[in-house]
């Protein structure tokens, strides 16, 4: 077999595979095919800068830039390269970007090339959520939240012009109509029928002391699961609010995780009601005797709430449990107002956050401080106050124009 001839430069040298050197100035050269089959060249004085340019060619063809610059990266890459630069991310932000986006985005629209998309082709996108995924603004505009910095990211790295994203969610809101999507609250007598449902029922009424706080403080549903004994103040009557628990993939593995509040107004005092204080101390009481939760969150322990297996609650069982007591009550509830002819009064299908915004639909029904409203509920911006929980039911409208017309004389 003929032995292979190495080539050499003008000094000797043995070139590598791919490298060249011109005769007439003596330039070297690397030639490469890539990765649209197209042949290109990279040129050095000397040997050693060639070779340098190389690694950092290879580096970058790893990295998918040559895709990236090219403007060949479908949406799905400038996800995955948007979200390694995110190094002050939580870990549970991280966490609920992915999964939104994997479960939205990756399959349909997140394979399209990055550089080909049109206004338009994103708000089809946005509208086949909404009218074929039957997804809720709300949940959209989350989707947007993530879907938006990425093309951000590529208009800064001049691989397209404009960000086709800018303004979609504005004119969808402004067509959708501005309460679509927005989460209502239960009336007063649902409310009521609802934790009645779980008071005198032997099957729930453990769900009592998690159901009568989630409705008696607003706390957000991660903030009530994480809610420990050293955060209940009995003798101060008040609740401290300073963390929450989530539920999320961390390491391809679903586990609870512990995360600080987000701004400074998450971290809050929240007063005790009569009704939420009896039954947290009774609570206690009843763990006194039977014991405490033993289950560990991040260095975390002393948590009130848990599963009869000892650990924490996780918020699809706890939606699961809402949906059981509602659809036994309503079941009920029809058979006795048709034997005591009345209308029934029906608990609509609901999530754990409903009771958060039903306790500040009655904080807003009785309290004219809107700054107050704000503290309790822990919003930074007192838009998110004035924009989103300021929904207030007919009854309440009719009885504040009956009160007004006992102080006006129209006659």
């Amino acid at each position: 077999m003929a032995k292979v001839k190495q080539r050499k430069d003008s000094k000797g040298r043995v070139l590598q595979k791919g490298e060249s050197q011109r005769k007439i100035d003596g330039m070297y050269i690397y030639t490469y095919v890539d990765p649209y089959g197209k042949r290109c060249y990279v040129y050095s004085k000397d040997l050693f800068t060639l070779r340098e340019k190389e690694q950092d060619l290879i580096r970058c063809q790893m990295d998918g830039l040559d895709f990236y610059v090219g403007g060949r990266a479908t949406i799905n890459m400038a996800f995955d390269r948007y979200m390694s630069t995110k190094y002050n991310l939580r870990e549970t932000t991280r966490s609920n970007y992915i999964y939104m986006y994997n479960r939205f985005v990756r399959d349909e629209f997140g394979n399209r090339l990055i550089a080909d998309v049109k206004y338009t082709d994103v708000k089809m996108f946005y509208y086949h959520l909404m009218n074929d995924k039957n997804i809720a603004v709300n949940t959209l505009d989350n989707i947007h939240t993530i879907i938006h910095p990425i093309f951000d990211m590529a208009v800064r790295d001049d691989i397209i012009r404009k960000n086709p994203t800018d303004g979609v969610m504005a004119e969808i809101k402004k067509n959708s109509g501005k309460n679509k999507g927005i989460r209502h609250a239960l009336t007063v007598e649902q409310q009521k029928a609802f934790i009645d449902a779980i008071r005198y029922s032997p099957e729930y009424y453990h769900w009592y002391p998690l159901f009568v706080t989630l409705l008696g403080t607003g706390m957000r549903i991660g903030e009530c699961i994480g809610l420990r004994w050293k955060d209940v103040d009995f003798k101060h009557r008040n609740i401290n609010v300073n963390h929450a628990v989530t539920y999320y993939t961390r390491r391809e593995k679903v586990c609870f995780g512990v995360s600080k509040p987000k701004t400074e107004a998450g971290t809050r005092l929240i007063p005790m009601m009569d009704t939420v204080y009896d039954a947290l101390k009774n609570e206690y009481d009843r763990q006194k005797k039977d014991g405490f939760c033993v289950a560990e969150v991040d260095g975390m322990n002393g948590f009130i709430f848990s599963n009869r297996n000892g650990s924490l609650h996780n918020p699809h069982c706890i939606n699961s449990a809402i949906k059981r007591i509602s659809e036994s009550h309503n079941a009920r509830e029809i058979i006795d107002a048709k034997k005591e002819h009345r209308e029934p009064v029906i608990i609509p299908h609901f999530s754990a956050h409903h009771l958060r915004h039903t306790f500040c639909s009655r904080l807003c029904e009785n309290e004219t401080n809107v700054k107050v409203i704000q503290e309790i509920m822990g919003h930074a911006n007192i838009e998110t106050t004035l924009d989103i929980y300021t929904e207030i039911n007919y009854s309440k409208k009719q009885e504040s124009l009956e009160e007004l017309s006992k102080k006006i004389d129209f006659f």
